[in-house]
């Protein structure tokens, strides 16, 4: 069987999706399956090594936007595309935060969800014949989110082959954008979407949101939960003196930066507890320097800067020196995260976490026993839940055992794996009895005479 993985790239910075895409394709070859990772707009940013192999990127970001902003870069000649396509044009390019209004991101986004009837068709184009060309051909396709199903009619026209789409945080992205494009955008993906073989949410919670604003048939619908790949994290030798309150995500304000910085404000005023630390580390995306900025000002303002460390852009080593680092962990992100491979990632170094009760947080907490729910992320009531555990070393180290142990168990990419495959195989091995029984049925049919009316 050969897979096709299509993920996008973000050409800066890491995130979440393209660290668990990447991953997932290094481990479905070494199941034994032909993975061809296809990188889309970007170049891929990960923190181990890249799976798509330096592959070129397809549907390169400036093509792309100026084939929205422009009929004539719509017929552009082959080697002009190439050239905008270059690593080095696209990296340059995603370092800019204002490359797009939110009123072109609007228009840019709903017409790639038309997919042949968008701007990008001759992108289209170029990918359906390049898929079309490589051996071995395709069993199935694979699109990292659903934001991709543009895509879905031409891949299922001209290859022939099922389609998944993994749901993994397009709520956000589509909320955020501006009417009218915002409801167009959403009724875009709930008509293309429909068309898929299979649906894959990465939590229970994530799924019923998205069976619910999508009008899934639920038939369809699997839940399949992230997993990291556990061998490359291990807990520390010891726990840091003074206690370390750790934030391990993209440092911006939707992910609860802020919250954070708060509730460590309000920790460093109890006693006890005066001598607490806070460690910031996380992807420093186009634009977050301004927020990044003000949240220093905020920490110099309550007199407790020098006791923040801040890093951005963690490699691999340096995210696992980071998570040995830290006493516990915290990212109170309110919108909805989906899931949280941070959690994960924390739990696999055996440190416990304090989480809000809100979105896959809850689901991911019960299913660990690696940490504390709270009931919001004010600073008095998030710091309450990390004062419980900074004051009960004995508490904080069997919640940490818990969530190892849990994440080793449950939580591990040869697990996500052999869910993936138990899909993808169904569905390669239904579509082929399908095509076998209309060959049987077509030679057991007897010949028609001559003249038969066709």
């Amino acid at each position: 069987m050969s897979i096709v993985l299509v993920t996008p790239g973000t050409g800066s910075y890491y995130c979440g999706s393209c660290i668990r895409d990447n991953a997932l394709a290094r481990s479905l070859r070494q199941a034994g399956r032909e993975v061809l990772a296809v990188p889309l707009y970007l170049p891929v940013i990960t923190d181990t090594e890249d799976s798509t192999g330096g592959a070129p990127i397809r549907f390169g970001g400036i093509n792309v936007y100026l084939q929205q902003r422009s009929a004539l870069f719509r017929h552009t000649p082959a080697w002009l595309d190439k050239l905008l396509d270059t690593r080095s044009l696209l990296s340059a390019a995603a370092r800019r935060a204002d490359m797009t209004s939110a009123h072109d991101l609007g228009a840019l986004t709903v017409s790639m969800l038309r997919g042949e009837a968008g701007n990008q068709r001759k992108e289209l184009e170029k990918l359906l014949g390049f898929l079309t060309s490589v051996r071995p051909v395709p069993s199935v396709v694979m699109l990292s989110n659903a934001l991709l199903v543009g895509l879905m009619r031409g891949l299922r026209e001209r290859l022939r082959v099922p389609v998944v789409v993994t749901l993994q945080g397009e709520d956000t992205f589509l909320d955020f954008l501006p009417e009218p494009h915002r409801a167009a955008a959403w009724s875009e993906v709930r008509r293309r979407i429909a068309e898929a073989d299979a649906y894959v949410a990465v939590s229970g919670y994530y799924g019923d949101l998205m069976r619910r604003r999508l009008a899934l048939d639920a038939t369809r619908l699997h839940v399949v939960p992230n997993a990291i790949e556990t061998s490359l994290y291990a807990p520390a030798d010891h726990e840091p003196d003074p206690p370390v309150v750790g934030y391990l995500a993209r440092l911006c304000e939707a992910k609860g930066l802020g919250a954070i910085v708060e509730a460590f404000v309000a920790l460093k005023r109890r006693p006890g507890l005066e001598r607490t630390r806070l460690a910031l580390g996380g992807a420093l995306a186009p634009g977050d320097d301004a927020y990044l900025a003000r949240i220093r000002a905020r920490l110099a303002a309550a007199g407790v800067v020098e006791d923040v460390s801040i890093h951005p852009d963690l490699t691999l080593d340096g995210k696992r020196s980071f998570l040995r680092s830290i006493s516990v962990l915290s990212v109170p992100a309110m919108y909805g995260e989906s899931f949280g491979l941070y959690l994960l990632e924390a739990w696999a170094c055996g440190v416990p976490v304090v989480q809000p009760r809100v979105a896959s947080f809850p689901e991911l907490v019960n299913a660990t026993h690696g940490g504390l729910l709270v009931e919001s992320d004010r600073a008095e009531v998030l710091a309450d839940g990390l004062a419980a555990l900074l004051t009960a070393p004995a508490e904080r180290r069997r919640l940490g055992a818990a969530g190892r142990a849990a994440v080793l168990e449950h939580f591990d990419m040869t697990r996500l794996t052999r869910d993936i495959l138990t899909i993808v195989d169904g569905l390669v091995g239904g579509r082929a009895a399908v095509e076998a029984g209309g060959r049987e049925r077509d030679e057991a049919a007897p010949p028609r005479a001559a003249g038969a009316a066709r």
